[in-house]
C-alpha cells in the first residue's frame, strides 16, 4: 500500500513539473515547432484599438485612381493579411539612475510647575520630596533616516526578423507578428516579435525599423541544456516563494 502511494505521489510530481516530458527528451535535441497558422492557436487574440471614424472611399468614373490609394503604381511592399515584411531590431537601451535622500529631526520638550494658585507648596504632601516642581515634565526625541539607490542597466539586440501581417485595423494600421527558432546542437534560441505598424512607415525595400512599431513586444529566450542549467530547480523556486525569512 505504501509503495503504491509513493508511486502515485512521484508520478503526480513528475507530471506537475513537466519532468515526464523532459525525461522523454533525454538525449534528443529540442524539437522545432511546426509551421502553423498563428490565428488558430488557443492563445491568439485579435487586436482591438481605438479607431477614428471610417472614411468612405470614392472613385471617379472612368478613372483608375481611388481615394484610399497612396501611389498610382503598385509596389511590392507588404499591404495585406498574409504578406511578409522584415523588421529590423537595433535596440541599444541604457539607463542610469542614482538617488540619495537624508532626513534628520530633533525635538525636545521641558515643562515645570513653579506656581499653581499657591498650592505648589502642597505637592510635597502628594508627591515624593525629591520632586522638583520646576522640572515636572521633560521629553526628547531624535529621528534619523538615510537612503540611497542606484540603477545601471544596458541592453543590446541587433538582428532582423521576418514578420507576417496578421490583421488590418479599420484605420489602415497593420498588426504584425513574427517568430524565429534557431537550433544549434542541443540549444534552441527563440525570437518572437509583435506590434502595430503604419503602412507608410514601411520602406521601399519592404523593411521597417522597430522604433516605428507601436505596442512592440520583443521576446528573446532559449530552451535546451544550457538554459536548463542556468535555471534553479523547481523545488528551490518554490522554497524561495514560500520561505518568509
Amino acid at each position: 500500500m505504501k509503495k503504491t502511494f509513493f508511486l502515485l505521489l512521484a508520478t503526480s510530481m513528475l507530471a506537475g513539473c513537466g519532468a515526464t516530458e523532459r525525461l522523454a527528451d533525454v538525449g534528443k535535441p529540442p524539437a522545432l515547432t511546426a509551421i502553423e497558422n498563428p490565428m488558430t492557436q488557443p492563445d491568439y487574440r485579435a487586436v482591438s484599438m481605438p479607431m477614428p471614424t471610417p472614411q468612405v472611399v470614392s472613385k471617379q468614373k472612368n478613372s483608375l485612381w481611388a481615394s484610399d490609394r497612396q501611389a498610382f503604381f503598385e509596389d511590392q511592399r507588404a499591404d495585406d493579411v498574409g504578406d511578409i515584411l522584415t523588421v529590423t531590431l537595433d535596440i541599444k537601451d541604457k539607463a542610469e539612475l542614482d538617488n540619495e535622500s537624508e532626513r534628520t529631526r530633533d525635538a525636545s520638550e521641558d515643562a515645570g510647575l513653579n506656581s499653581f494658585l499657591g498650592y505648589e507648596t502642597s505637592l510635597a504632601d502628594v508627591l515624593p520630596e525629591s520632586v522638583n516642581s520646576g522640572s515636572l515634565v521633560g521629553g526628547e526625541s531624535t529621528s534619523n533616516h538615510k537612503g540611497s539607490g542606484s540603477i545601471d542597466r544596458e541592453e543590446k539586440i541587433n538582428m532582423k526578423l521576418a514578420a507576417t501581417i496578421m490583421q488590418i485595423l479599420p484605420n489602415g494600421n497593420m498588426v504584425i507578428q513574427g517568430r524565429q527558432e534557431v537550433r544549434v546542437n542541443f540549444e534552441k534560441r527563440i525570437l518572437e516579435f509583435a506590434g502595430v505598424i503604419r503602412p507608410q512607415d514601411i520602406s521601399i525595400d519592404n523593411t521597417i525599423s522597430y522604433d516605428k512599431v507601436a505596442e512592440a513586444r520583443v521576446s528573446y529566450g532559449g530552451k535546451g541544456q544550457i538554459t536548463d542549467v542556468q535555471q534553479p530547480r523547481y523545488g528551490q523556486q518554490i522554497y524561495d516563494v514560500l520561505f518568509p525569512f
